[in-house]
């Protein structure tokens, strides 16, 4: 029998219990997309028009769960049937970060306190950009501040390539990027860069340090490529994808999760660039893996593309085409596999800035023996690792609650 999670990065449903602790009190992600579309504020020219059309979600019980969180209704179009589980989770983690999430959907949730570089500008101590200047033999560096990643190289990528200085900057999450051109500063110097970088923040208590690597010869045409790497430390305590490798399953991973998980638990992992090629990537596992492993994708692009650029017609088009692919998928599984369809944390579109937001995720189950129905607000995304757990034949996750 095989898990298959299904990660939408960054689709919440709407304000957690303890959303004003992170001044995100109003935040809905999947609420506010399809209100936009309802009223005609996301139509754009050749990309979609009209309401959110999602009948595939609707019907594996998304509607039911987002209304649950929200206490209101969605403005989208209601399912004539329910085939799937469907809930709501909240995260008992202390941060709104990617691994703070995935480690607890995989039964660990995460409760020490990250640390963050929260100054908006002078970002970053002078000591720590000294000494990655000294260690790297580089000749400065750029940013030095709170950025959108896209608009940072624009900023910033003509004088990267006279200079040869990376670009350094963060956001709210526990974290700090490092953007360089892919030719003109190379690659594996970048990620050498960022390897120093891991080692030196781990005093600060960062979780990641990202290698934003990017293309392009002048502001405009520059883009960020697929090479990102993600460089993690290790969660605090073994997951469920460390025990089930332990006790001889396979675990494989589709897009970033390897680099999320510091690539523990992982036997197997392949790269993929934006939704579709990791859809792509997760089909060709999904019809030729074992019978006894976890596949892990995460579908990245809602996140990166749309969630922190704050664009509503593109998260609602991206939503629209991952709904066309699930038939596929429901149509590939093996009798005894069950699919997890769930997220990380909240990137509301329509939110001020462009950070992420603290949002309860939906919990949809789906598979040939899995029976309908509701399965409520569940306090912690671990409720999903130990679920996945007992449908492994493992024992139950020290946190959480199955609701198979």
């Amino acid at each position: 029998m095989r898990a298959i999670i299904v990660v939408l990065d960054s689709f919440g449903v709407g304000e957690t219990d303890d959303a004003a602790l992170f001044g995100d009190q109003g935040a809905n992600t999947f609420g506010h997309i399809a209100e936009q579309c309802a009223l005609g504020k996301a139509d754009s020219p050749g990309l979609r028009t009209g309401p959110l059309h999602i009948p595939n979600l609707m019907e594996l019980g998304l509607g039911l769960a987002a209304e649950a969180a929200a206490g209101h209704e969605i403005m989208v179009e209601r399912a004539t049937k329910i085939t799937g589980k469907y809930g709501y989770a909240a995260e008992k983690s202390k941060g709104k970060d990617t691994p703070s999430g995935h480690w607890e959907m995989a039964g660990v949730p995460v409760m020490l306190d990250w640390g963050y570089f929260l100054s908006e500008t002078s970002t970053f101590p002078d000591s720590l950009l000294s000494d990655l200047i000294a260690e790297c033999n580089l000749p400065g560096l750029l940013g030095n501040c709170h950025a959108s990643g896209t608009v940072i190289i624009d900023q910033f990528g003509d004088e990267h390539i006279k200079s040869g200085k990376p670009i350094v900057y963060a956001s709210t999450d526990s974290v700090i990027q490092i953007a360089a051109h892919e030719q003109h500063f190379g690659l594996d110097r970048l990620y050498e860069v960022c390897d120093v970088a891991r080692r030196l923040v781990d005093e600060y208590n960062i979780g990641r340090v990202i290698a934003r690597p990017f293309v392009g010869e002048h502001v405009g045409e520059f883009i960020r490529t697929g090479n990102r790497r993600d460089i993690s430390v290790l969660p605090p305590a073994p997951t469920l994808l460390d025990i089930f490798a332990a006790s001889g399953g396979e675990v494989i991973s589709i897009g970033k999760i390897a680099d999320i998980f510091a690539h523990q638990g992982i036997t197997r992992k392949y790269k993929a660039h934006g939704n579709k090629q990791i859809f792509d990537v997760l089909m060709e596992q999904v019809n030729n893996s074992p019978d006894n492993a976890i596949l892990f994708a995460n579908f990245v692009d809602f996140d990166m593309l749309y969630g922190h650029r704050r664009d509503v017609p593109g998260y609602a088009a991206a939503l629209e085409e991952f709904d066309l692919s699930l038939p596929i998928l429901k149509a590939a599984l093996r009798p005894d596999d069950v699919v997890v369809l769930t997220a990380d944390l909240g990137c509301d579109p329509t939110w001020p800035g462009t950070n992420h937001t603290r949002e309860f995720v939906p919990v949809i189950a789906f598979g040939p023996k899995i029976n309908h129905g509701s399965i409520g607000k569940r306090e912690t995304f671990a409720d999903i690792g130990t679920s996945l757990a007992g449908h492994l034949g493992l024992d139950p996750m020290a946190a959480g609650t199955s609701f198979l």
